[in-house]
């Protein structure tokens, strides 16, 4: 798949995270992204790490770079030139802002009619909210998004600037669908994603379930449908289980932990049932999975074919937090 997009020219004058990730999934598929810097360059170059930070690195692979000063004739010429021969521009300043620096949709599809413009933005064009300025946590928390996945009880954050990734994918996505229309109709158009809609749009199941039953969406829906658990082993461990709609894996749990009394007890005998009562299947784990060490489990629930996590989530937030 590496190559699918090779010929594609992409103009990105993005910074931060949204933009760069947009042009970055082009650039992995084969693109040539040309990234536009002010003099200054994208404010995420030099964040903890001089000009080439990891942070920096992290949205900006597989791209060439060249900064312009849109204030000077001779540079904004250049710039127009790219322009001309590019297929896609992405840019996700604050609306207004591309206009006042000559890069506007209908300033730069003057000059280029083919030209695929996508367009990121907090809350978009139009609209009351739509000269606020907008991050990450902001797109997480408006959305609705953080009330499905967060503790009500001790709402935080999530650590991943998973707003800004989404919405770039979602970017990247729609320009993909406006490359296959242009080369229909020959025609470019404006793509516009906004973070707030990319992350409604992302946790559509629960909000879908409340507009359709009525059903208030809580952090608890997902992993009580699934039936996933993260239980504590007798070595102090933390291994990830999930059960999902196949019964065998229900079977093949009971059958790792020797516990038939389980599958007899109607408060888990259905899945419907085992959904129903989910913390107290939960209480039942921890005591079972308490006597035992992470490596006995490992072995048990792999011979019984059980999804699990088979790293102490432990060791995996120790490994993350060192990279």
């Amino acid at each position: 798949m590496g190559g699918v997009l090779s010929g594609i020219r992409v103009v990105e004058q993005g910074t931060f995270i949204t933009g760069p990730c947009a042009g970055m999934m082009l650039a992995d598929l084969g693109a040539d992204v040309i990234k536009v810097e002010s003099p200054e360059g994208d404010p995420y170059r030099s964040y903890q790490g001089e000009h080439y930070s990891p942070h920096f690195q992290a949205y900006n692979r597989n791209k060439r770079s060249i900064a312009f000063d849109l204030k000077d004739p001779s540079e904004r010429s250049v710039f127009n030139g790219l322009v001309t021969e590019a297929d896609v521009f992405i840019q996700n300043f604050r609306p207004g802002t591309a206009e006042r620096l000559g890069a506007g949709h209908e300033q730069l599809c003057a000059l280029n009619p083919r030209l695929i413009y996508g367009s990121i933005s907090g809350f978009g064009s139009s609209g009351p909210y739509a000269d606020r300025p907008s991050y990450d946590s902001v797109a997480q928390a408006l959305s609705g998004f953080l009330s499905v996945v967060v503790d009500s009880s001790r709402p935080r954050f999530l650590g991943p600037a998973l707003a800004d990734a989404i919405t770039g994918i979602y970017a990247a996505y729609g320009v993909l669908g406006a490359l296959v229309q242009r080369g229909r109709t020959g025609e470019g158009c404006l793509v516009e994603v906004s973070m707030l809609e990319a992350m409604a749009h992302f946790a559509i199941e629960p909000f879908a379930a409340f507009f359709a039953l009525g059903n208030t969406p809580t952090s608890s829906d997902r992993p009580r449908l699934a039936q996933a658990y993260i239980l504590r082993t007798a070595d102090s461990r933390l291994i990830a289980i999930h059960l999902s709609s196949l019964e065998k894996f229900w079977d093949g749990l009971v059958a790792a932990l020797s516990a038939p009394e389980l599958a007899s007890d109607e408060r888990f005998s259905l899945r419907t049932a085992r959904i129903a009562n989910y913390e107290a299947l939960n209480v039942e784990l921890d005591r079972r999975f308490s006597q035992h060490g992470l490596s006995h489990w490992v072995e048990r629930l792999e011979s019984n074919d059980v999804p699990m996590h088979d790293q102490s989530i432990d060791e995996v937030i120790m490994t993350a937090s060192r990279a």
